[in-house]
C-alpha cells in the first residue's frame, strides 16, 4: 500500500483504572479530561480517522469526546485487558489506510509532534514498524503497518503487541525519546507529577 496513504490513530481508552481508584481518563490535566485531551492529541498530529476504543464508563467517556472528529469504537470485552483494545481498535481501521498509529490515552505528556515525527519515519522508511524508545524501552506511540494487521488481531493474551514488536524488532525503526516522557497515569501521585510538569495547571 502507498506510505502517502492516511494513517489512522488507535486510542486505547477502555481500561478500568483500577489502580486509581477512579477513571483516570476524566481527571482534568491543564483544563481538559485526560481523554479529550488524548485524543487531541492525535488529532492535531493529523492522524485520520482518529478511532478511540472505550470500555469501562463507555458513555460518561464518549460525552468527553463531543465535538472531536473521531470514531468510538465499543470494547465490550475490555476486561479482559489492554489487548482486546488493541485487537478491537485495529479490527476498526479502514481498509484505506496505510498504517495505524496506536496510543495509549493515559500518556499526557506524548505530544503531536512526537507522533508527526513517527509518521514521517514510517513514510520515508519501508520498515513496518515505528517504535518509541524511551531510553531503552519500547512503548507507545507506535506505528504498525498494515501487513501487520492480521498478527494483532489474530494475537490472544498480554503483551501482544509487544510479542509483534519482537517478531519484527530486526525490521523496525525506532526514535529516541526522553524516558520522562514514558510517564503514565496510574497511580494518584502520577496525577499531580504531570500536572506539575504541565505548569502546575489543574
Amino acid at each position: 500500500m502507498d506510505r502517502r496513504e492516511s494513517i489512522a490513530g488507535v486510542v486505547l481508552a477502555a481500561g478500568t483504572s483500577s489502580r486509581m481508584g477512579r477513571n483516570k481518563l476524566l481527571l482534568e490535566l491543564a483544563g481538559q479530561s485526560v481523554l479529550r485531551r488524548a485524543v487531541l492529541t492525535a488529532v492535531d498530529a493529523g492522524l485520520d480517522p482518529v478511532l478511540v476504543v472505550l470500555g469501562h464508563e463507555s458513555e460518561r467517556a464518549r460525552a468527553e469526546l463531543e465535538g472531536l472528529p473521531c470514531q468510538v469504537v465499543l470494547n465490550a470485552e475490555y476486561q479482559e485487558g489492554i489487548h482486546s483494545s488493541l485487537r478491537n481498535g485495529i479490527r476498526a481501521v479502514p481498509g484505506s489506510c496505510a498504517a495505524a498509529v496506536v496510543l495509549l490515552a493515559d500518556m499526557p505528556l506524548v505530544d503531536a509532534a512526537m507522533i508527526r515525527a513517527l509518521v514521517e519515519r514510517y513514510r520515508a522508511a519501508g520498515a513496518p514498524l515505528v517504535v518509541s524508545d524511551y531510553e531503552g524501552v519500547d512503548a507507545p506511540p507506535i506505528v504498525y503497518d498494515r501487513g501487520l494487521f492480521s498478527e494483532l488481531g489474530a494475537l490472544e493474551g498480554e503483551g501482544c503487541g509487544k510479542r509483534v514488536i519482537k517478531r519484527h524488532t530486526a525490521e523496525a525503526i525506532r526514535v529516541p525519546w526522553p524516558a520522562r516522557a514514558l510517564t503514565d497515569l496510574d497511580l494518584p501521585g502520577d496525577v499531580e507529577r504531570v500536572r506539575e510538569q504541565l505548569g502546575g495547571v489543574r
